[in-house]
């Protein structure tokens, strides 16, 4: 499946990723290494966090209360953000766009 992930120096990139991995392996795996991701998946760090295109936050899952006090401890925390290890690529996001959200 398909995925674009904007850089933060807005940089588009097409990268190809499978089903069951999270967004954060899939960027990870394709060596984009502006996403820290320090805890590996955990949901522990925020350092995964990306901004989701508008259209596509109606196809996410529900964010977790785990996920939104990470979220919380960033200084650039929009309405579009999520953590990328969070985000598990389904068949309804094919085509997802993501990007990078500013280092804390």
């Amino acid at each position: 499946m398909q995925l674009t992930v904007v850089t933060r120096e807005g940089e588009r990139k097409e990268i190809e990723s499978q089903a069951g991995h999270s967004v954060m392996e899939a960027i990870r795996d394709a060596g984009i290494d502006e996403l820290l991701a320090l805890c590996g998946g955990c949901c522990s760090c925020a350092t995964c966090h990306v901004y989701v295109e508008p259209a596509d936050m109606g196809k996410l899952s529900t964010m977790s209360a785990d996920e939104n006090d990470l979220l919380d401890s960033s200084n650039h925390r929009t309405e579009f953000s999520r953590l990328s290890c969070q985000i598990p690529l389904t068949d309804d996001l094919e085509g997802l766009t993501v990007t990078i959200a500013p280092e804390d």
